[in-house]
């Protein structure tokens, strides 16, 4: 299994694959010549946001030469025929979106479980980057959550990766939640014996799990024990195990 986890797979505010980092490049040598996709959604009970986010990202890979024999969506009108979804798929994309509702939703339908064995190529797009890690960090992101005290900020995720990741970094570093300062004021806090890794858009994570290979791509940072650390630049590969 190869798996890449990003904050966003496209350049922004278009709909074109982001080459940096090697990204489309690797996508295409790990990918057979035509495909069969499965997008797996964020909200499965929002299926026409679905739909058009799955319309959008197979436009994109389309319009990088990418041929499909398939780009199924999966979410809460097909969610029995997971485990025969996955089996069939060379591509699951994993949708951005509220990393709990998408957590909540891929353990409803057993996705860790149907995955034992996958053998394709996952992309994973900021939620579901984040919920490929056996331990998953989600900070406060909709009004109200960062004040309520019974919001939990850790979920058990896919189990594909140790590593604890905060996409989108160069927004999130201003960002504010309930009139906190996202970073700062909850993020740093929390890193208290943790480690998280935060990502620009066009940096990911690299895992291949045959070889037991697991690398960050592009610019990137540590957060731990309350600081912000550099730990490497856009074009830089900093192995991780």
């Amino acid at each position: 299994m190869k798996c890449f986890l990003t904050g966003n797979f496209t350049i922004a505010n278009t709909n074109e694959l982001n080459p940096e980092n090697g990204l489309a490049e690797r996508l295409r040598a790990a990918l057979p010549a035509e495909c069969a996709a499965v997008y797996v959604c964020s909200a499965p009970d929002d299926p026409s946001r679905t739909d058009r986010y799955a319309r959008l990202a197979k436009k994109s890979f389309e319009a990088a030469g990418f041929v499909f024999r398939g780009f199924t969506v999966l979410d809460r009108r097909n969610q029995a025929d997971t485990a025969a979804l996955v089996r069939q798929a060379d591509l699951l994309v994993f949708a951005g979106g509220h990393v709990p509702t998408q957590n909540r939703f891929f353990r409803e339908i057993g996705l860790r479980q149907a995955l034992a064995g996958f053998q394709g190529v996952i992309l994973g797009v900021s939620a579901g980057s984040m919920n490929c890690s056996g331990l998953v960090y989600a900070p406060p992101e909709l009004k109200g959550e960062a004040l309520d005290p019974a919001y939990p900020k850790y979920y058990e995720g896919l189990g594909l990766t140790d590593t604890m990741l905060i996409p989108h970094y160069q927004i999130l570093k201003t960002d504010v939640v309930d009139g906190l300062r996202l970073m700062e004021d909850i993020v740093y806090p929390d890193s208290a014996g943790k480690t998280f890794y935060a990502i620009v858009d066009g940096s990911y994570l690299y895992l291949d799990t045959d070889a037991r290979r697991q690398e960050i791509c592009g610019e990137a940072f540590v957060i731990e024990n309350g600081a912000l650390t550099p730990l490497s630049a856009a074009g830089g590969v900093v192995p991780l195990t």
